[in-house]
């Protein structure tokens, strides 16, 4: 028993690790979206399905030691890309298709071992059960999957805030030999008892259950791909309205663990009844506040909406087990269904759907296949269960009807959804939206067109910076389009070149603003990740380089590292300034600036704005946090900077940011 559990237990810890190891390795490659998260996913359970898929083959096709033969053989060979590093070369120009590039990183990167460690649960059980033929194995998936809790859960805890990215790599890949090792064994082990498997008919015969088909294969499948689908879904939702993070990522799919681990541990976990209400009430109050910006209230619902869904649909799975006999048929149909779903959410919904419906889509789903299982309960349980699809479904297309009734334009990539919304009271203003996040706008009135609004307001560190440069022409690099607001600080003979990873922004920016066609300074875009871009670039001698790219509600940390530094800073001219869009509900990046800065040699300080009046007048002006970093004491100290400015002072124990270390713990608000 022991070597079976150990080498379950290890390959599901390491299956689930890496995951977020690799994920955070690529993340800034691509822009730091969440739809990087999202699409790594889709890898995972794709390879997931694949790995299943081959247990289930290999088990039915092949005798047990040809099995075990074929089987250590690819693990030994997996040892060959070792250590798992992704390569630099694979990072985007600015053109490609982002889902294609990061899916073949990952295949190649660390697809074997990724594979060899799907293959673990479902195979070893199989090899348990063949040594120890009246064992019950289904306690094994429940052990796999809390090691794969524990994986994640010590990620952001104990991993993320104190071991490089490149150290976890490293430690991980050994790790994954000893695996290869302790796999080894058990399966060599297995093959050496001289066990034999029963021929299918004579199982079916002796259990007295016949090999499931039809609706029972796909009421699995369906099960399986609305958890699968729901997380993803819940995933996007939150990352959008905050930032695309490990820790954001990893919290919904420990819960989708934990349903797993409750659900095939014990029957007992699983109290029917109470599920099948828990669920019944939060299908139509999850869809019901599925546009509404308050996070305090919406992010803790949704987790525990997620979490009764998911044991909603674990359970109803760990009902309908089957006979051991058929557990590899079993578990191929769960990792079908989850990579279903995870395909829906990943790759298909940001092609096919123009907005984020996918959420309401997959709670109105969710509510169908809760009318479906209370089928056979009572009458009453049909009748309660359609009020549930009704009112979810009600509550859905109120979401869905806001996004679009709301919206001038609507746009959907690999990034985000991007949209422009319009206010006519008191004064016409048109704003772009990036999930559901504020990314600058115009005011429409033809004598108000180039005055500074949004978080580029005149007494906004922009605005006091832009108002402290000297005249004569200004080069400007900003990273990061929006809605080009930050062109309304321009004067004939200024640069201003922007970088901008989107091209639905830059198509957008230009059709629903004038801000880029009737500037009267040079504008020059540049498609592309800005860091990236930068990169590439010769010296740009930039007067001011401006940091205001979002994912979600915060900077992507990748432009926040020593080595993002670097590059800002052979950007400049001497006496240039760099500024940091600040503003942010939940993280404070301050202390990175600082601890930034004083590595350079430059001067931090925090120009805090909030100009609305009692009033509410000037709402096309927003609150804002932006930092100024230079060396340029006597821009620091004109009175318009010097007025509002604070200066920032680096925290004698703050580590900083590298590309290979970064921690968003000590900076949460």
């Amino acid at each position: 028993m022991i070597p079976y559990a150990g080498a379950i237990f290890l390959g599901a810890f390491l299956l689930f690790l890496v995951q977020p190891i690799i994920a955070k390795q690529i993340l800034p490659w691509f822009g730091g979206s969440a739809a990087v998260w999202a699409t790594c996913m889709v890898f995972f359970q794709m390879v997931l399905l694949v790995g299943y898929t081959y247990a289930d083959l290999t088990t039915r096709r092949l005798t047990p030691r040809r099995q075990v033969v074929l089987h250590v053989a690819l693990l030994a060979l997996s040892l060959l890309v070792l250590p798992i590093t992704p390569d630099a070369a694979w990072k985007p120009q600015g053109g490609e298709n982002p889902s294609w590039r990061i899916l073949g990183l990952l295949a190649l990167t660390i697809g074997l071992p990724y594979f060899l460690l799907s293959t673990t649960s479902p195979l070893l059980q199989v090899w348990f059960t063949r040594r120890f033929e009246h064992a019950v194995p289904y306690r094994l998936f429940a052990l796999s999957n809390l090691a794969s809790l524990l994986a994640l859960l010590a990620y952001p805890v104990m991993i993320e805030p104190w071991v490089s990215t490149g150290t976890q790599s490293i430690v991980w890949s050994w790790f994954y030999a000893l695996f290869v090792l302790s796999c080894g064994y058990a399966a060599i082990a297995g093959a050496r008892s001289g066990a034999t498997i029963t021929a299918p008919g004579q199982a079916a015969a002796a259990s007295g259950e016949p090999a499931p088909r039809g609706v029972r294969l796909l009421t699995w499948l369906a099960l399986a791909a609305m958890a699968s689908f729901l997380l993803l879904a819940v995933t996007n939702h939150i990352c959008q309205n905050v930032a695309s993070l490990p820790f954001l990522w990893i919290l919904p799919l420990s819960l989708y663990l934990a349903t797993f681990i409750l659900c095939f541990d014990r029957p007992r976990w699983y109290r029917r009844n109470v599920f099948l209400a828990l669920a019944a009430v939060l299908l139509p109050v999850m869809a019901w506040y599925a546009d509404s910006l308050d996070l305090k209230l919406v992010i803790p619902m949704y987790l525990a909406g997620l979490f009764v869904c998911c044991m909603f649909c674990h359970g109803e799975l760990a009902l309908l087990k089957p006979a051991p006999r058929y557990l590899t048929t079993y578990y191929l149909m769960i990792s079908l269904g989850g990579a279903i779903g995870g395909l829906l959410v990943g790759l298909v919904a940001p092609y096919v759907l123009t907005g984020y419906f996918e959420l309401a889509i997959g709670l109105v789903a969710c509510a169908l296949l809760l009318l479906y299982r209370t089928v056979r309960i009572a009458w009453w349980a049909v009748v309660a269960s359609a009020a549930v699809v009704g009112a979810t479904a009600w509550g859905a297309g109120k979401a869905v009807d806001y996004q679009v009734a709301s919206s001038r334009v609507m746009m959907r990539n690999f990034y985000s959804v991007v949209r422009t919304l319009e206010y006519r009271d008191p004064v016409p203003f048109r704003s772009m939206v990036h999930g559901d996040i504020m990314h600058g706008g115009q005011l429409l009135d033809p004598e108000m067109r180039f005055r500074p609004s949004s978080y580029f307001g005149p007494t906004s560190g922009y605005g006091r910076l832009f108002a402290s440069l000297p005249d004569p022409s200004r080069r400007v690099g900003v990273i990061g389009l929006g809605a080009g607001s930050m062109v309304a600080h321009a004067r004939k003979g200024d640069t201003f070149r922007f970088y901008e990873i989107n091209p639905q922004v830059l198509d957008l920016a230009r059709r629903e603003f004038t801000f880029l066609t009737e500037s009267p300074a040079k504008i020059e875009a540049v498609l592309g990740d800005g860091r990236l871009s930068l990169e590439r670039e010769p010296s740009q001698q930039f007067d001011v380089l401006v940091m205001d790219a979002f994912s979600g509600d915060s900077i992507p940390m990748h432009l926040l590292t020593r080595e993002a530094m670097a590059v800002y800073v052979r950007h400049l001219k001497p006496g240039g300034v760099l500024a940091f869009q600040a503003t942010n509900r939940f993280i404070d990046i301050a202390p990175v600036v600082a601890s930034l800065a004083r590595e350079y040699g430059l001067a931090a300080v925090l120009i805090s704005d909030t100009p609305h009046s009692a009033e509410g007048a000037d709402y096309w002006l927003s609150a804002t946090d932006q930092i100024l970093v230079t060396k340029n004491r006597r821009l620091l100290e004109s009175a318009q900077i010097r007025d509002a400015g604070k200066a920032l002072v680096a925290q004698p124990n703050f580590r900083v940011w590298t590309d290979d270390y970064n921690s968003l713990w000590g900076v949460l608000k």
